[in-house]
């Protein structure tokens, strides 16, 4: 199943160098098409929310981007290179899981990471620069004081904060996000999205963040993409999130209404078109 046509031309409008660019892209498994015909630009410093049902593409995507996964056809393209595995250009939030209270790794150890997963250890000679770094990055975040604590004796919201810090410690052009707010409670969401987008537009780095929820990110987006059984769109969340909008790509009836400052979607005859608190399973 192909998208209606839809053109992305904010960066050219802007003049701005992409920071992440699809051209044409089409990602299939067997007869499944994911999505096809995306066009896409991501500014420096623009924060796009992914969203979709289950099973719509949106880790996919990321995956395409982290060169994990080769697009059936089109072109991928990070700060002007064709995406590839371990790139030092990307960093990567992944989705929050439970770490066990056995787990003794330091905060500033997981930090560090971010630097040594890339150049497999800096050497001797570098070791003052990567603490620099890895302290720099602990501050940024507001987790400096979780840098000599055991990751199995923080919360949740405690270990978010220290994988956006591994993520951001590589100054990475393009910041991906697979479902970093699940498991967190609102508090820790809006927290840790406020995090994200004010260190990428700080850094510059531009912000691809799959989620099912959009209110707890919702003051921070700029733009949207919109995935549904092979259909999207593009666009600001007023130009996206709406009943007509909707409802076309879900292709039935589906409401959206605002209370008290946060989206509520219903479809007209099954409740919410999907689901905000489930994983993507594709």
């Amino acid at each position: 199943m192909t998208a209606e046509p839809h053109t992305d031309t904010t960066v050219a409008r802007t003049g701005t160098a992409p920071a992440v660019r699809l051209r044409d892209a089409t990602l299939s498994y067997g007869p499944r098409t994911l999505w096809s015909g995306l066009d896409l630009d991501v500014s420096p410093g623009e924060f796009l929310a992914v969203l979709g049902p289950n099973g719509s593409g949106k880790t996919s995507l990321l995956r395409v981007l982290l060169g994990l996964q080769q697009l059936t056809s089109g072109t991928v393209e990070i700060a002007g290179e064709p995406a590839r595995r371990g790139s030092e250009r990307i960093g990567y939030i992944p989705q929050q899981r439970a770490v066990e209270a056995t787990v003794m790794v330091r905060g500033s150890d997981l930090v560090g990471l971010g630097l040594d997963g890339h150049h497999w250890g800096l050497g001797l000679r570098n070791r003052r620069e990567r603490r620099r770094r890895v302290e720099a990055a602990l501050r940024a975040v507001e987790a400096t004081e979780y840098a000599r604590m055991p990751l199995g004796l923080l919360s949740g919201g405690e270990q978010q904060r220290l994988r956006v810090a591994q993520a951001l410690v590589g100054d990475p052009s393009v910041l991906l996000c697979d479902e970093p707010l699940l498991s967190l409670d609102i508090s820790h969401q809006r927290k840790v999205s406020r995090l994200i987008s004010r260190q990428a537009r700080e850094t510059g780095a531009a912000v691809l963040f799959v989620t099912h929820e959009i209110n707890p990110v919702l003051p921070v987006v700029d733009r949207v993409l919109y995935l549904v059984d092979g259909r999207f769109r593009i666009g600001t969340p007023d130009e996206v999130i709406n009943s007509a909008t909707l409802s076309e790509l879900y292709r039935t009836d589906v409401e959206v209404a605002r209370v008290g400052g946060r989206l509520v979607i219903a479809g007209a005859e099954d409740g919410e078109p999907h689901h905000v608190d489930e994983a993507e399973q594709a």
